[in-house]
């Protein structure tokens, strides 16, 4: 059992769970106690599951929805539903469908508990799943194949989804695709699951791989991570339309590798934007975000830590950032200043193999 060191008394504030790679010592997701006041966690309870590389939370709290990142030489990729109890800190299995395509890496439930939208990276297929009353996940619905290619022959001969993410309003989804250079816009149709793409698509700069996106609390603006460009671009958002305003690097001034930057999230009170950058950089990039445009200034770097962060995310209190190393097993917690935006190390770690995505539940 992995534990995540000895702490006595702690008083839990929201349960944190971890997606991982089970290609090494980790065998799926992991349920921690956490406590915002102290840093600390306790492991409550552990699923086996095949490669959970992306978790979501159902709005209600009551659900839980995993990838499970698998190719066709292994059947194929999956998801899978669970129920939470959160009185007893457990998760219990539902059911598994298929994902209609091959790795899935994202999983998004809309506002209202009724479906749940899974991005396809290798076959770039976008895949929408009823949600029963049970919680459990029926067969698709809908199934969205991207086309295209684009200028990186390594990593764009065909479609890469990356990410499925509603818009604030649950009217739209964006779903970022690395191998076409596009944000693929759909509307979607919060009776039947069907998704209707946009007439206009937002094409970003050849050969930066759209990874993963986040609007701003005020639903004014989204900001999209790029992992083969490492740069951020910042887009006005209405009504389901994205005007680029800005692109900027996340990368620090004297990085010479290659980018590979990966996760992207707006601080709860607005104001600052934090993003992931992976290969030897392992850093957290920190903008200041303008609350009259939106647009981004650069305030510094963090260390992660480690090695590969992928996902990180605030805790509910919104005074924390834990960051997911995957390559170093550990997830660091570091506290927010809310003034500056900064990260300084809390002193606190969580030992947990793989980890690859973190997210709450609110109890």
């Amino acid at each position: 059992m992995i534990m995540a060191g000895t702490f006595l008394q702690v008083q839990a504030q929201s349960t944190l769970l971890v997606g991982t790679y089970t290609s090494g010592n980790s065998h799926g997701i992991y349920v921690y106690d956490f406590a915002s006041a102290t840093g600390e966690a306790v492991l409550r309870d552990s699923v086996q599951s095949s490669n959970p590389s992306f978790l979501a939370v159902a709005p209600n709290g009551r659900y839980v929805y995993a990838v499970n990142e698998e190719g066709s030489d292994n059947g194929g990729g999956k998801v899978s539903a669970y129920r939470f109890d959160k009185a007893a800190k457990k998760m219990s299995l539902i059911n598994q469908v298929p994902s209609v395509g091959d790795h899935p890496c994202y999983v998004s439930v809309d506002r209202k508990n009724k479906w749940v939208v899974v991005g396809n990276y290798s076959s770039g297929t976008v895949s929408v799943l009823p949600i029963a009353p049970d919680g459990g996940v029926g067969a698709a619905v809908t199934n969205m194949q991207h086309q295209g290619q684009s200028v990186n022959q390594e990593r764009q001969k065909s479609p890469h989804v990356h990410a499925t993410v509603f818009s604030p309003d649950n009217k739209y989804v964006f779903v970022p695709d690395l191998g076409i250079d596009q944000v693929v816009v759909y509307a979607f149709n919060p009776k039947t699951g069907f998704l209707k793409p946009n007439k206009e698509h937002v094409k970003v700069s050849a050969g930066s791989g759209p990874r993963h996106l986040d609007f701003h609390p005020s639903g004014k603006w989204a900001y999209l991570a790029q992992e083969l460009s490492g740069t951020v671009t910042v887009f006005k958002y209405d009504k389901g339309e994205l005007v680029e305003q800005q692109q900027i690097s996340m990368l620090p001034a004297d990085y010479t590798g290659a980018a590979t930057s990966a996760d992207i999230h707006v601080s709860p009170n607005g104001r600052f934007l934090y993003a992931s950058n992976r290969n030897t950089s392992n850093t957290i990039a920190i903008f200041k975000i303008n609350p009259e445009d939106g647009k981004l200034t650069l305030v510094g770097h963090q260390s992660t830590m480690g090695k590969t962060p992928r996902n990180f995310n605030f805790d509910p209190s919104g005074k924390l950032l834990l960051v997911a190393n995957q390559e170093t097993n550990n997830i660091v917690v570091f506290n927010v200043d809310p003034e500056t935006g900064l990260l300084t190390y809390t002193g606190k770690q969580i030992e947990v193999p793989n980890p690859v995505c973190i997210q709450w539940i609110n109890n």
